[in-house]
């Protein structure tokens, strides 16, 4: 039963992720792509903004694919974990705890769920399990 629990954790989590790093790259899922993304990031003070929207939408896609897939697990949980302390160190964290303030709830709840399967492993349906 473990093992499945960690793999709906793991893919579910790794789409979501997958398609925040598509918003910022392709404007897909209602995104407003690399432009759009850029430019609210360097009115936040993040230059040069279609750089920063680029890496954290390849972090986000890559981490994403990683940690859906349970290959390289760790790598894909770091990626992600990175993109979200980025979101809480300029965007969120100003705003205290709160998801309903824009706060950092949601950044920290994610994190610890990268961190939990990152230090339990993926699990046996996973692609790190077949590579053993």
């Amino acid at each position: 039963m473990m093992d499945t629990g960690l793999l709906i954790i793991r893919v579910i989590i790794g789409l979501l992720m997958i398609g925040h790093g598509a918003q910022k790259l392709f404007g897909w899922f209602g995104g407003y792509g690399l432009k759009g993304t850029g430019g609210w990031l360097e009115s936040i003070g993040m230059k040069p903004g279609v750089l920063m929207a680029a890496g954290a939408g390849l972090f986000e896609v890559l981490g994403g694919v990683l940690f859906g897939a349970g290959l390289w697990v760790e790598v894909g949980a770091a990626l992600l974990i990175l993109t979200m302390i980025v979101a809480i160190a300029k965007v969120h964290g100003a705003n205290g705890l709160w998801v309903t303030q824009n706060g950092y709830e949601y950044n920290l709840v994610l994190i610890a769920v990268f961190l939990g399967v990152a230090f339990t492993g993926a699990g046996d349906f996973s692609i790190d399990a077949m590579l053993k």
